[in-house]
């Protein structure tokens, strides 16, 4: 006798997106930040979270105005951290997005996948003070399950009763994109039902800018801090940090179709992959990136002329825009030269493992307004970046399929591919 389960896991499933919620330095609804990209809009500050006197970097994207209490009561949000809280605000507004009733679905067959970099930096620096200042039995009794990376994947599978297959990725800055092309492979081979797949992040505190910045990482740049991050740019002189968090409703198409669900896009495939080459800086000649593409790609079985738009890792790094543009030229080809590509980060700073999350939703919404949203600050150009980076102003174009990248420190890639959705 065949079980019901066995009949599931042996069809080939097609993972299509049904809803997206995310929280960033551009505002808690997808709509603001959406529109605040085409717009060209900056919502890079003064850093409000941390003090930052003793750093020669004093700005950062922030989720401003972000009240915990408007997605759950005070006891929860006193025993999370902020990149557990911010999590579960951007699933809240996934799962409505997606219309899902989760108390209509089997629980066993929803599950979660979060991508993270840091976990709780901040509550780690606070406990840290704490435990010098007043010793360790005055530190948080929830220091512990607040700080650890998974706990923003737990705490949103505690909260919604997601019970199925659950887990954390944690590839750095090539987190958020990874965890939702998993999330799509758990789905394809029958793991699940829906997975709520995304990342985020909330570590600008005193430790975390202590440490990019005695590596220099971070931009220096001291005039207006929303010209700071600039993609691609011969000016360009490192990162701005940023906290956020996307989360996208990735189900079977079986599913979506028998609940009626709004489909707004699906993830063909991704690729991963690893430099092997230095423990911050990108493989120089770009093998690294360029092995992820054409994975994807692979994956996918699709050609590099299929592709209309890029979504850029742009991180405004020198190393790493020289980086992924050469891994894009060495993958695509002279297509390269012909596909829009612009960087999200140019506007909202990076949001390290939430980064590749918030650049999935906005994928999706270029895929939905068929619009593709500007990198902005780049007014002087790079002779070796020198691909279209749709400079300062947004292009209305039709666009069918997206190509996300994501490059983490330590050389770990993900490059994830999502089409207009079709029956």
């Amino acid at each position: 006798m065949t079980r019901k389960s066995e009949k599931v896991d042996n069809k080939k499933q097609r993972a299509v997106i049904t809803g997206i919620g995310a929280m960033t330095p551009l505002g808690e609804k997808v709509e603001e930040f959406w529109s605040s990209l085409v717009a060209g809009r900056s919502g890079i500050t003064k850093i409000s979270l941390a003090d930052t006197s003793d750093f020669p970097s004093d700005i950062a994207g922030e989720v401003t105005n972000f009240d915990p209490i408007n997605y759950f009561d005070k006891r929860e949000a006193r025993r999370m951290a902020r990149f557990s809280q911010l999590a579960v605000a951007a699933a809240t507004m996934a799962i409505s997005d997606a219309q899902l009733n989760i108390d209509q679905l089997d629980r066993n067959r929803l599950g979660v996948i979060m991508g993270n970099g840091n976990g709780g930096f901040p509550t780690t620096e606070e406990n840290a003070r704490l435990l010098i200042s007043n010793g360790g039995m005055r530190m948080s009794p929830h220091f512990i399950p607040m700080i650890l990376p998974n706990m923003a994947a737990a705490n949103v599978s505690r909260i919604f009763g997601l019970k199925g297959y659950t887990s954390t990725i944690i590839t750095a800055c090539a987190a958020g994109t990874q965890a939702i092309g998993e999330a799509a492979e758990v789905i394809k081979r029958g793991g699940a039902d829906v997975i709520l797949g995304g990342g985020c992040e909330a570590g600008i505190c005193e430790l975390g800018l202590g440490g990019f910045n005695i590596i220099k990482a971070l931009s220096r740049y001291e005039g207006d801090p929303g010209e700071a991050s600039r993609p691609f740019d011969a000016n360009r002189d490192g990162f701005v940090p940023a906290e956020g968090a996307g989360l996208i409703v990735i189900e079977s198409l079986d599913h979506a179709l028998n609940r009626g669900a709004p489909i707004l896009a699906e993830i063909l495939g991704q690729g991963v992959s690893s430099d092997a080459f230095h423990a911050v800086q990108p493989d120089q000649d770009g093998n690294g990136a360029a092995r992820a593409i054409q994975a994807a790609l692979t994956a996918s079985k699709i050609h590099p002329d299929e592709i209309d738009y890029i979504n850029a890792h742009g991180t405004s790094t020198p190393l790493n825009d020289l980086a992924e543009t050469m891994g894009i030229k060495q993958a695509l080809g002279e297509q390269a030269y012909k596909i829009p590509v612009s960087s999200t980060k140019s506007m909202i700073g990076h949001a390290l493992g939430g980064a590749g999350a918030l650049e999935t939703v906005a994928s999706i919404k270029t895929i939905l307004e068929n619009e593709i949203h500007p990198t902005i600050n780049y007014n002087t150009p790079d002779p070796n970046c020198d691909l279209d980076y749709v400079p300062n102003k947004s292009r209305k174009m039709r666009v069918d399929t997206v190509m996300s990248n994501s490059f983490g420190f330590g050389g770990q890639n993900a490059s994830l591919i999502i089409r207009r959705f079709e029956e």
